[in-house]
């Protein structure tokens, strides 16, 4: 099996190294991912720039490819020109900090998975809740099997998924337990819409935004409130975002440009 790993924290980031070594069980791992953090960047893309690469290498062994560009670019250059072979599974992390609920629209992680499966390839999106001691060892243990057991299961089509591991479970698991896995939507609550105003040196007004307030908890289960419980999440997504019943709706409606 041939694997493409990229991620948004960039090519030197511990999670994409650890997610690097459990996969290589799985097939040949090609590592490309961008230069520097590119956390945020939803699914931008580089058009009016060239995309510098350049190889790493631990000793005389080829580690990965850095671009300078996005997750997306990484993916989709890696797909179309250095990878050199058909590529048969997509992951991106694992992400330092969790990217589910509203935030899946934002993140840069679940975005080259996004690209991989425009390309319709099977692709997955890996994230760790944020921790500074973050152990992105035992997550790795976690994901690949997950991953391993979605592909066992899934149908013939190309699918994206989207897989969030919570401190506890991984506390969890290194106490010998084993965390409960959750396939949920993704909540859409809306959340982390405050900002604080401060002033800098020069009296003008900029704004930091902060996560407050957190996400309302539904009354029915979502990554988000699954998470809060302790689980790993599990979500599969699409990148079609057309409202399929409201455009059958809309078929029958009068337009006429006057």
């Amino acid at each position: 099996m041939q694997i493409l790993l990229t991620n948004d924290d960039g090519v030197y980031a511990p999670g994409i190294a650890a997610l690097r070594q459990e996969l290589q069980e799985m097939g040949d791992v090609a590592l490309i991912a961008p230069a520097t953090e590119q956390s945020g960047v939803g699914h931008s893309i580089t058009f009016l720039e060239p995309l510098v690469c350049k190889r790493i290498y631990h000793g005389k062994d080829l580690y990965g490819i850095a671009v300078e560009g996005s997750p997306a670019d990484c993916v989709k250059l890696g797909v179309a020109e250095l990878v050199g072979q058909p590529v048969d599974l997509v992951v991106s992390g694992i992400n330092g900090g969790l990217n589910a609920g509203i935030n899946v629209l934002y993140s840069g992680t679940v975005a080259a998975a996004i690209e991989g499966a425009f390309f319709r390839i099977n692709s997955f999106a890996v994230s760790l809740e944020y921790d500074p001691h973050a152990d992105f060892e035992t997550a790795a243990r976690i994901a690949v099997p997950l991953i391993r057991q979605t592909l066992a299961q899934k149908d013939d089509q190309p699918r994206l998924y989207n897989i969030n591991i919570p401190t506890a479970a991984v506390d969890r698991y290194r106490l010998g337990e084993k965390p409960p896995v959750s396939v949920v939507p993704m909540g859409v609550e809306r959340y982390g819409e405050k900002f604080i105003r401060r002033q800098d040196p020069k009296g003008r007004d900029y704004y930091w935004a902060t996560n407050d307030p957190p996400p309302r908890r539904t009354a029915h289960p979502t990554d988000l409130t699954r998470l809060t419980d302790g689980h790993i999440t599990i979500t599969p997504l699409m990148f079609d975002l057309t409202d399929a019943a409201l455009l059958k709706a809309m078929q029958g409606w009068d337009y006429q440009v006057e």
